[in-house]
């Protein structure tokens, strides 16, 4: 064999071991980012990912980190741009994403309780006892681009012929769940409205007066909160990251943790399809262009 040739082979022989090593370290390094719509505190959202966060690490055999984002925008931006690989969204969020993305949004996984989720309208004013009684109101939305919080509200209140920026005498924007209750609570509006399970967890938790503060009207059921993925994403990674949810037991610790933390009682698969009703109710609404 010529040397010119031996010594060619020798360099391409190394050069392809050095790449391999490079992209073994690479794929080592590597780090899963995941982040959430922020329809809570910043600490509660922290206090829910922290047990996931290590959950996932596990499953993934990789470093996972969450990463907060300042609005809902921002979360669909992530997705969308593919700055994060994992999302928590509400219905109408991971429409906002798959659009923005030129349809290249995936949900994975939603919580059994996401099938058939629903609104709460609240008040602590005697007088209101229907949406109808909202007339020449004040109510406090939460996100602009919340689906329990804004979208399917709005929706519910104008099947009942209520306009609300014609027929309440002003409406707010909070900004998440538990800042409505707050408001509603505070008399800064006369009502507001908000995810179910939200509002749940604040009346167990005994973080609301009850006596004062009270549910009036409760919206029929729609398809909400999912986890999505980009579709560029290696399906040996969706199908592993699927199994992750799947798999969480509330019969085990660490499964029981985790679904109490996400308020579920399991994750099951969900496809985009199931929200065409949100991308209708949205555009409707003229909140999706």
């Amino acid at each position: 064999m010529p040397l010119f040739t031996s010594r060619r082979r020798a360099v391409q022989a190394l050069l392809i071991s050095a790449t391999w090593a490079l992209s073994h370290a690479a794929f080592a390094q590597q780090t899963f980012k995941i982040t959430a719509i922020p329809d809570e505190s910043p600490t509660e959202l922290a206090r829910k990912a922290g047990p996931l966060v290590k959950y996932l690490e596990q499953k993934l055999g990789m470093k996972v980190e969450f990463t907060p984002v300042a609005d809902y925008a921002a979360a669909v931006e992530t997705l969308a741009n593919k700055q994060v690989d994992l999302a928590w969204f509400g219905g109408f969020t991971f429409v906002q994403a798959n659009v923005r993305s030129g349809g290249k949004a995936v949900p994975l996984v939603q919580r059994e309780e996401d099938e058939k989720f629903k609104s709460v309208f609240i008040t602590s004013e005697a007088g209101i006892n229907s949406l109808a009684d909202l007339k020449g109101k004040t109510l406090s939305f939460g996100s602009a681009s919340s689906t329990s919080g804004h979208l399917m509200p709005r929706s519910f209140m104008l099947d009942a012929k209520i306009d609300p920026d014609k027929d309440l005498k002003r409406i707010a924007f909070s900004g998440a769940h538990d800042a409505t209750i707050a408001a509603v609570s505070a008399g800064k509006v006369d009502a507001g409205a908000l995810n179910i399970s939200v509002w749940e967890k604040f009346v167990a938790d005994k973080k609301v007066d009850t006596s004062k503060v009270r549910v009036f009207y409760t919206t029929p059921a729609y398809f909400d909160y999912n986890w999505t993925v980009h579709a560029d994403m290696p399906q040996a990674l969706k199908d592993k990251l699927t199994k992750a949810f799947l798999d969480l037991n509330k019969n085990t610790p660490e499964g029981k943790e985790i679904l109490e933390l996400q308020r579920a009682t399991r994750f099951i698969p969900t496809k985009a399809d199931n929200y065409k009703g949100i991308e209708a109710a949205g555009r409707s609404a003229g909140l999706l262009k």
